[in-house]
């Protein structure tokens, strides 16, 4: 009865990057999904029970081809990238709220995914999860799952998306970080997500090149006013990335909050995936004792903010933030089994 275990991720800067050919930078967070199988040999049907959908059980036959609700097309994905050996009984616990923007999807894949037996490596679960992502519906970057299962304790993860390469960045111990919900629910497939990813490709596709390997020099061969504001987020974001590193290596905090404060100003100015929720959230954050910055995170239209904060900011207690939901997180550990 093995069960896995993969972390939600916040990003501290690089938003919108990962389908762009840029940079990011994303903290795996100490909020996580589980997932436990145990086989039911002879059986050929996946029973899949949530502690956040009680009253939603899902039954999936393995190999079937006759169409499964809209909520089971995920998992159905899943199965088919990485079949068990029998059918058996799934039950998934979860600390990540369910469209909050802190990658409970992507948990919930790189968890399944490793429970059946996948290859443990971070990208070759990343690349598994977007695939079957895509195949219900939702077509995302590979930033998520590889951020949940590549992630290191106390390190932020930098990621190159030409190359796909991967390295750890130290994050100083005095570095406190807090998310706050908005209350503002998203979700990637009723939102216009899938319409900025299309903007970015005709910005790129007229540009030559994708829009993460190009320079502020570059917008001017851009005509069309909504794609140059696009663009601009997705090249000034990859410079706020390299900037944020600069800054971490130093130990300059004030400066690293100062960048993220910039990066959600772009995503809401520029990129126009926040919400007003969002927006005032941020605002109300950055005015609070020893909150050094704040952004939102993940796809954008609702969900969470991110705050870093001074290790004695009240800012870090979540009651302070009711009635709105709060955690207190650290750069934690990426995915990994728990055992059998």
């Amino acid at each position: 009865m093995p069960t896995a275990r993969a972390p939600g991720r916040v990003t501290l800067i690089g938003d919108h990057t990962d389908y762009n050919g840029g940079v990011s930078l994303p903290i795996a967070i100490d909020l996580a999904t589980e997932v436990t199988f145990t086989p039911k040999p002879g059986s050929f049907l996946i029973g899949i029970e949530s502690d956040q959908f009680p009253d939603q059980p899902l039954e999936i036959a393995l190999g079937g081809t006759a169409p499964v609700p809209r909520e089971a097309l995920l998992a159905a994905g899943l199965l088919r990238i990485q079949p068990p050996p029998s059918g058996g009984s799934v039950r998934v616990t979860s600390t990540l709220p369910v469209g909050g923007g802190l990658s409970s999807s992507a948990a919930f894949s790189v968890a399944l995914l490793l429970v059946l037996g996948h290859d443990p490596d971070p990208l070759a679960l990343a690349r598994s999860s977007q695939e079957a992502e895509r195949s219900a519906g939702v077509h995302v970057g590979l930033l998520d799952p590889l951020a949940s299962g590549g992630a290191r304790a106390g390190h932020a993860l930098h990621i190159d998306f030409t190359t796909l390469e991967t390295r750890q960045v130290p994050i100083p111990d005095d570095a406190a970080f807090v998310i706050v919900h908005s209350e503002s629910p998203r979700q990637l497939t009723a939102t216009p997500y899938a319409t900025r990813r299309a903007e970015c490709e005709r910005a790129a596709h007229v540009l030559g090149r994708p829009l993460g390997a190009c320079e502020l020099g570059d917008l001017s061969a851009l005509s069309d006013p909504v794609l140059r504001r696009r663009a601009r987020h997705v090249i000034t974001e990859c410079g706020r990335v390299e900037e944020a590193e600069r800054l971490l290596a130093r130990g300059n905090l004030m400066g690293l909050g100062t960048v993220m404060t910039e990066g959600h100003r772009s995503l809401a100015a520029d990129f126009r995936v926040s919400v007003p929720a969002v927006d005032e959230l941020v605002e109300d954050l950055l005015v609070l004792p020893g909150v050094l910055g704040a952004r939102m995170t993940g796809g954008g239209f609702g969900g969470c903010v991110v705050a870093l904060c001074r290790p004695d900011s009240p800012a870090l207690d979540p009651a302070e933030h009711a009635p709105r939901r709060a955690w207190r997180v650290s750069p934690s550990a990426g995915a990994a089994l728990l055992g059998t």
